[in-house]
């Protein structure tokens, strides 16, 4: 495929997005379930989350398609589920090996609208998975940061910059970012907050999984971000617990996988991850997944922009030029815009689709 064919799976809103979802959807010959979000979208559309079953409900091996987890992450990962909609041959495959695909598009609708990376709640979806009836897990480094890291004013201050830069100095990049992004549950208006109840993203996947994927025995998960790593790269990130039968169904179905618990990932280790639904909802099933990470710009200039669009959600009054300025830099921190970008995207989507129905198949 083209650059320039791969690009027509991309859209420049969400609604644009969805319409094409749709339109591929049919020309599959499949109708699509729609969940409805409490809130409007960024032009006054109707926001949901999207689901498109291909093949039999009583099918033994599953694949689950996902976008938009982190919502302006959106415009990739639905990108990829048009181009694996309309891939005849790829299709095929699936078919042939037995193996339904499940795509739910825009786990985050509002985020992806609104050109954010949280839910309507500022949650973190990826964080968002946990035990509320336990005490929150701590995370003192991003107590000592909060202030530093979205300060009342825009853009950052001396002393904001020095206050990370000190923490740098004594503790390493790493450290920051696992502080930062790991996950936090003290902060509400501040960055990877992972909520104090599940948000309505959560609930609504855990229902479309126990409607969906409670009676497959093979099942597998491919969940689609960008935002970690070099540009146009896609890093499967292995996305179980820690498990080493799982880890080495990763590595045999997708070849060069990370992982979060070995630091072999560009991700930190994290709190309130989505695949404990997997587990949860669907225990019948032998689960295997990954985390597509589609790199954009460097790490710290997409921090910057995280930081950015908080600031801004904190400040709603802020002028119009302003929050235009920022909105486009968040989106480009998520989404390089361009036919060379995109088709690279499309054939490292279809290169892990065609990888987990190798490996759902042959568990046949």
């Amino acid at each position: 495929m083209d650059d320039a064919t791969a690009a027509g799976y991309f859209a420049q809103s969400y609604a644009e997005a969805r319409d094409k979802f749709f339109a591929a959807a049919r020309s599959r010959g499949l109708g699509v379930e729609t969940h409805v979000h409490p809130l409007l979208g960024r032009d006054g559309e109707m926001l949901a989350m999207d689901v498109a079953r291909d093949g039999p409900r009583d099918a033994k091996a599953l694949l689950v398609v996902t976008s938009a987890c982190h919502g302006v992450e959106g415009f990739c990962g639905s990108g990829v589920q048009g181009a694996l909609l309309a891939d005849t041959a790829w299709n095929a495959v699936a078919q042939a090996g037995g193996v339904a695909v499940l795509y739910i598009h825009a786990l985050n609708p509002y985020g992806f609208s609104w050109w954010r990376r949280t839910t309507h709640e500022n949650v973190d979806l990826n964080r968002n998975f946990r035990d509320f009836a336990a005490a929150a897990p701590a995370n003192a480094q991003y107590d000592e940061l909060a202030g530093a890291l979205v300060p009342e004013h825009w853009p950052p201050d001396a002393a904001s910059s020095a206050a990370l830069d000190r923490f740098v100095a004594a503790h390493g990049e790493r450290a920051l970012q696992q502080a930062i992004s790991g996950g936090q549950y003290g902060h509400p208006q501040g960055l990877f907050f992972g909520g104090d109840a599940p948000s309505w993203s959560q609930t609504t996947l855990r229902q479309v999984l126990r409607q969906h994927a409670t009676r497959c025995a093979r099942l597998a998960w491919i969940d689609l971000h960008t935002g970690l790593g070099p540009n146009g790269h896609a890093e499967r990130i292995f996305a179980c617990r820690d498990d080493a039968a799982a880890w080495a169904r990763a590595k045999a179905w997708w070849g060069d996988v990370t992982s979060i618990y070995d630091g072999s990932s560009t991700s930190a280790m994290l709190t309130g991850l989505m695949c404990e639904a997997a587990y949860q909802e669907c225990a019948q099933a032998e689960y295997t997944g990954v985390a597509v990470e589609y790199g954009t710009q460097s790490q710290a200039e997409v921090m910057l922009a995280l930081r950015a669009d908080q600031w801004l959600d904190n400040h709603p009054d802020t002028d119009d030029a302003t929050r235009r300025a920022i909105k486009q830099q968040v989106r480009d921190a998520f989404y390089t815009d361009t036919d060379a970008w995109k088709g690279r995207i499309v054939a490292q989507g279809v290169d892990a689709a065609y990888g987990a129905v190798r490996g759902l198949s042959a568990a046949s």
